[in-house]
């Protein structure tokens, strides 16, 4: 993970061993302003987490995780979103997405050959 506690669209307002929390300052795309949210990262039990629920109620947009992920990673890194079998669904708290990568491993990605979408942003 970066070192992101120095970035303008972020307040933090406590970290410890494994991570930290705050809230953020989500650009609009399109319109003028930008919508806070509340923010977690942590990096324990082997994995890099980021998790962000926007306070307007609504979820994280395409482009709300797109900022956050370039927030707190790099640029050529890979990083998920699950989306677990039902059976193991977990919603603590509403309108709240997650981004994941594991620590110390390759994250197995398809070649973008198959994707079809090198270098094209979906909106």
């Amino acid at each position: 993970m970066k070192e992101i506690t120095s970035n303008k669209y972020l307040r933090v307002k406590r970290t410890g061993m494994d991570g930290g929390f705050g809230t953020i300052k989500l650009p609009r795309q399109n319109k003028k302003g930008y919508t806070e949210a509340s923010i977690i990262w942590s990096w324990g039990a082997g994995w890099e987490h980021v998790s962000v629920r926007p306070f307007s109620g609504s979820n994280p947009t395409w482009d709300d995780m797109c900022f956050i992920k370039d927030m707190f990673w790099g640029d050529e890194e890979w990083v998920v979103q699950f989306h677990p079998p039902r059976s193991e669904y977990v919603n603590n708290v509403d309108n709240c997405l997650h981004l994941w990568r594991p620590l110390g491993q390759s994250m197995p990605v398809p070649p973008s050959i198959l994707t079809g979408l090198k270098g094209v942003r979906l909106q």
